[in-house]
């Protein structure tokens, strides 16, 4: 038996008999579930995802539930988990189902992946889950075991590469269960042939594996550098009179598209407390005492990092409110949709209202 044979036989044995990892949606095959939670699972970790779609599936047993719900309030359900394309690709997709299919996922590879949002890794695990079609997943722990076990020392971010990978992932797919495979390997990076610390000396793999026989598990996979993250700055004014805020909905094709912030003050660069307390923005606004300059916050992006401070000022009268804000009270504010850096200094000043 060859290393790509045992590979296989080595890998659905430890799932058969050693692999625990539950999850809610595990052996599932309704493909909405599957597609849901996938769709959460892009770039989130499992711990953070599993409340997500819990609170999804409760909230939308079936895709007609999910496509009929408004954007504000499956936004609202979706808040704090980044990544907001993700969820305006899933109403879009839920509505075509609904709408376009009569709520019926398509049952190909093809159709699967002709969907929005759905990319190859997304529509071969909702094909493989749902349907038993063989197709073989490759996500971030499927490229780690097969960059390993086959000592693949090439960066795995290129095109080839990946190309080289897919190859190598169909060849070594269990076809007569495919489901069970896809699941074993994945599990199987998550659990033994982790990014860090790979558990090589309980790895039923460990015969077949070449970076193990090199001495290479802790170099392999090679990545490139990552590009530096772009810095931006936002100054927000979080005006209030009598329990209402100022608010607008983020319409640009930015980052927090359709999600809502305060009053934004963009710069190039950081500005003190001292030029915030006195900016030309706030002229006209009548405080009832002085602004509250906040410490500053950060969030970190993929390809960007967000800084910045709020102001909480107390009016004294409700002004008009400037063009595409409005004022929001506390039963609208409590089902809008904030990003995580505004949550976050929600959340630290305790100052919702």
């Amino acid at each position: 038996m060859d290393g790509m044979e045992a590979f296989t036989g080595l890998l659905m044995g430890w799932h058969r008999s050693s692999n625990r990892r539950e999850m809610p949606w595990k052996g599932e095959r309704d493909p909405y579930r599957i597609w849901l939670s996938e769709i959460i699972l892009q770039q989130t970790r499992v711990e953070q995802g599993r409340s997500y779609y819990e609170r999804f599936v409760e909230a939308y047993p079936t895709v007609c539930d999910l496509a009929a719900a408004s954007d504000e309030e499956v936004f609202k359900h979706w808040e704090g988990l980044g990544y907001y394309s993700r969820c305006r690709n899933l109403l879009a997709t839920a509505r075509h189902v609904a709408q376009a299919l009569g709520g019926a996922f398509p049952s190909t590879h093809e159709g699967i992946l002709s969907l929005k949002g759905v990319g190859p890794y997304t529509a071969a695990a909702i094909a493989s889950f749902a349907y038993g079609l063989p197709h073989a997943v490759l996500d971030g722990n499927v490229i780690r075991v097969l960059a390993r076990c086959f000592a693949i020392r090439e960066p795995v971010t290129g095109l080839a590469v990946r190309r080289r990978l897919m190859m190598l992932a169909d060849s070594l797919l269990d076809r007569t269960d495919p489901a069970a495979y896809n699941q074993a390997i994945m599990d199987f990076g998550a659990t033994v042939c982790r990014p860090m610390s790979p558990k090589c000396g309980e790895c039923p793999l460990s015969g077949v594996c070449q970076s193990r026989a090199a001495g290479l598990q802790d170099a392999i996979p090679v990545k490139e550098a990552r590009p530096e993250r772009r810095v931006r700055w936002f100054h927000y004014i979080h005006a209030v009179h009598q329990g209402h805020t100022l608010v607008r909905e983020r319409r640009a094709r930015d980052i927090w598209r359709n999600l809502h912030e305060l009053v934004l003050l963009e710069g190039d660069g950081p500005l003190s407390p001292e030029a915030l307390a006195t900016h030309p923005a706030l002229e006209g606004l009548m405080p009832a005492g002085s602004p509250i300059i906040s410490e500053e916050f950060r969030q970190m992006l993929t390809h960007q990092e967000i800084r910045g401070r709020f102001v909480r000022i107390v009016l004294c009268d409700r002004t008009p409110a400037p063009e595409g804000y409005r004022w929001a009270g506390p039963e609208e504010l409590g089902r809008t949709a904030f990003p995580k850096f505004i949550l976050t200094y929600f959340a630290k000043s305790g100052n919702f209202t």
